[in-house]
């Protein structure tokens, strides 16, 4: 009896040790990088897709915003960290939080949000293209667009700059507004 409680022991032992190393391994293989506004503008550190709130502490529930980029500290920030893999397949999830960037509505001034990622939503399909424009993949016309006013953040040094981002008409006078990049941390 002894020896098949030991076996039993093992053997569930050795299930959990794979599926630790399934887990581990899936999260050695995700790589989160953050979207950056091509166009620094007035921060030297650019700006970067950002949810409200601080890192950890940030807030699913807000709109998300334009902020300046944290990978100047060496990593890229849990709250500007997009899901490579998943991005370059159309959805901007932010993995640490487990949401997804939505539209509010597919229209011109329409903000963005976080939500539980569901690929039957139409709202949470954005394509981020070879010149930069990242727009909901429901209508190529919009673009994903940074304001052009700013306002000050609550830290950093220099101070951190916030601007806000909405779905504006693709425009090659607002290109600077609306060219996008993705890049892991420096």
């Amino acid at each position: 009896m002894a020896r098949q409680i030991f076996l039993l022991f093992v053997f569930v032992s050795c299930n959990n040790d794979v599926d630790d190393n399934i887990e581990q391994q899936s999260i050695l293989n995700q790589q989160d990088v953050e979207v950056y506004l091509l166009n620094t503008l007035n921060d030297i550190r650019g700006y970067c897709i950002d949810m409200k709130g601080y890192k950890n502490n940030a807030d699913i529930n807000k709109s998300l915003q334009a902020h300046s980029c944290y990978s100047y500290q060496g990593e890229i920030s849990v709250d500007q960290g997009f899901d490579k893999t998943k991005l370059l397949n159309e959805e901007f999830y932010i993995s640490h939080f487990n949401v997804c960037m939505e539209a509010d509505k597919i229209e011109k001034s329409s903000t963005l949000k976080l939500n539980s990622c569901d690929n039957n939503i139409n709202n949470q399909r954005f394509v981020l293209q070879s010149d930069g424009k990242i727009h909901p993949k429901s209508n190529l016309n919009l673009c994903l667009t940074i304001s052009d006013s700013f306002i000050e953040g609550g830290g950093g040094n220099p101070v951190h700059l916030i601007r806000t981002l909405t779905l504006e008409n693709c425009n090659d006078e607002l290109s600077s507004l609306q060219k996008w990049g993705i890049r892991k941390a420096d």
